[in-house]
């Protein structure tokens, strides 16, 4: 089976497990199914890709509902790409269904999705600035102070941390262990806190770091 699914974040909790509170994430995962096989003879590298929530009809496009014809599934709303190696496309087929199977419980895993959205916002909240003293006379508290140099380079510096959008974009958390998984309802319990409010659609697949090599 691929080594990464589709789902989405549901909120978080705490379960207890051999007398330890654990905090877990709770995220339904898939199931997803195979819209397209990509090969490197066609299409230069290897992967297969997976929908996930179907769709009413009419919230597709004609191109999008052609795809999804010639694969003979039904329209889905998500789809995502899950890198194969050599000779793994073999192992699959289209309309083939991906649950939480894919996964055991104590693997590690990296999870993606956009991080909630948090406005404009200075340096303090942003990015965690010490800010001016509060008192004695100082004219600025939560100001960003000078962000470069007169004589050289003369420019602001690539970079420079200053204030603007803060958070909605793309986060990926890595080597989060599964505590554990419900087949029945697709459900993964994930230790720690994933990126997104809920509801958000998210991506997780197998770690890439974890210690020893690839995967768990």
């Amino acid at each position: 089976m691929p080594r990464g699914i589709l789902g989405k974040k549901l909120g978080m909790t705490q379960i207890f497990k051999e007398g330890e509170v654990i905090p877990v994430t709770v995220i339904k995962a898939g199931p997803c199914v195979v819209t397209q096989i990509k090969s490197e003879d066609k299409d230069g590298y290897s992967a297969i890709q997976i929908g996930f929530e179907e769709a009413k009809e009419k919230h597709v496009n004609k191109p999008l509902k052609g795809h999804f014809e010639k694969a003979g599934v039904p329209p889905h709303r998500y789809l995502a790409e899950v890198r194969l190696e050599n000779g793994e496309k073999e192992n699959y087929k289209l309309g083939q269904k991906i649950t939480v199977d894919i996964f055991k419980e104590g693997e590690k895993v990296d999870v993606t999705g956009v991080s909630k959205g948090k406005g404009f916002a200075g340096v303090v909240k942003r990015w965690g600035f010490r800010g001016f003293p509060a008192s004695h006379g100082a004219r600025y508290h939560r100001a960003g102070g000078s962000i470069g140099m007169a004589a050289f380079p003369a420019r602001v510096i690539k970079g420079m941390k200053m204030p603007g959008r803060m958070g909605n974009r793309k986060v990926t958390v890595q080597n989060l262990e599964i505590v554990d998984i419900d087949k029945e309802k697709n459900l993964l319990l994930v230790k720690g806190a994933v990126p997104g409010h809920k509801g958000s659609l998210i991506f997780i697949k197998e770690a890439v770091k974890v210690k020893g090599g690839k995967g768990a």
